[in-house]
């Protein structure tokens, strides 16, 4: 009976309550995005799956408490961010693509660069703009600027099979995996090597994280369609001359970083209306 009283007193308590309450309008606020078709959760969904299927049946090396510590981190700092900011309502869609693809990709044993990597990633979100738009994607741009600065981060070279997402920037994505694709078959024929070569390069899964997930973010790519096509082709370039030329791994990484200081350029250039939610953030 005491048992059932402190258990009692405990949910009954105003702060518990209370978040109960937010968590309830958290959900609320993405099942109503979900009927309105935002893309965001078009992404969320495969991303969480895979890491899930990649953790319990794959051993993606993900360890639970580093997972929860970047998801955990991720949301936080867009919490923080927003009311810095002003905002009224707090939206976790975003910051939880960026969370799950970090999960994804990001290979640390010391869990404060994992953390560090996700304030990071969420931060330049709202700090690092052009004219009111993001410059780097925020997974990519955390990414290299780990490891830039640590040698204790590093890259999953392959995620096995993900399940893709239904992109909201589909031209860049087929555009980037029609050039790359062209540059690793043509290199492979001048070559004289056996096309299993590139077909191989090709089935990475985090070539697939990489084009679904991260070159294709609306937030960062050209407000165009042609500079979209422009932009794919750069990275793929970019890409190639990286991992062939100067032979560094993480190659797309690498390229995606340094092209998009080029998006503010091409915008201005070949400008276009920008991409905006289906819903208010």
């Amino acid at each position: 009976l005491s048992r059932m009283t402190s258990i009692s007193t405990i949910a009954t308590h105003p702060g518990v309550v209370v978040g109960f309450q937010r968590t309830q309008a958290v959900f609320a606020r993405i099942v109503e995005a979900a009927r309105q078709g935002d893309p965001r959760l078009y992404q969320i969904l495969p991303l969480a799956s895979a890491l899930t299927y990649g953790v319990f049946c794959l051993d993606f090396e993900v360890r639970w408490e580093t997972a929860v510590a970047i998801v955990g981190s991720a949301l936080a700092t867009q919490f923080v961010c927003e009311r810095i900011c002003g905002r009224p309502r707090f939206d976790p869609r975003s910051a939880l693509i960026s969370a799950l693809s970090l999960c994804l990709l990001l290979r640390t044993n010391v869990l404060g660069l994992a953390v560090g990597t996700a304030i990071l990633a969420i931060a330049s979100k709202f700090d690092v703009r052009v004219r009111g738009k993001h410059v780097f994607n925020p997974t990519n741009g955390a990414i290299v600027a780990m490891m830039l600065t640590t040698e204790a981060v590093w890259v999953l070279a392959s995620a096995g099979a993900l399940v893709v997402n239904r992109a909201a920037r589909a031209d860049v994505t087929w555009t980037f995996l029609a050039c790359w694709g062209a540059l690793l078959l043509g290199r492979s024929v001048w070559l004289g090597e056996p096309l299993l070569i590139p077909l191989h390069r090709l089935e990475s899964g985090a070539l697939v994280l990489f084009a679904f997930f991260m070159i294709s973010d609306p937030k960062t790519t050209p407000d165009s369609r042609v500079g979209r096509f422009l932009f794919a082709a750069l990275v793929a370039l970019g890409a190639y001359a990286v991992q062939f030329s100067m032979f560094r791994t993480n190659a797309l990484l690498w390229s995606l970083a340094v092209c998009s200081l080029a998006v503010p350029v091409i915008d201005r250039l070949l400008p276009g209306a920008r991409y905006q939610w289906r819903t208010s953030p």
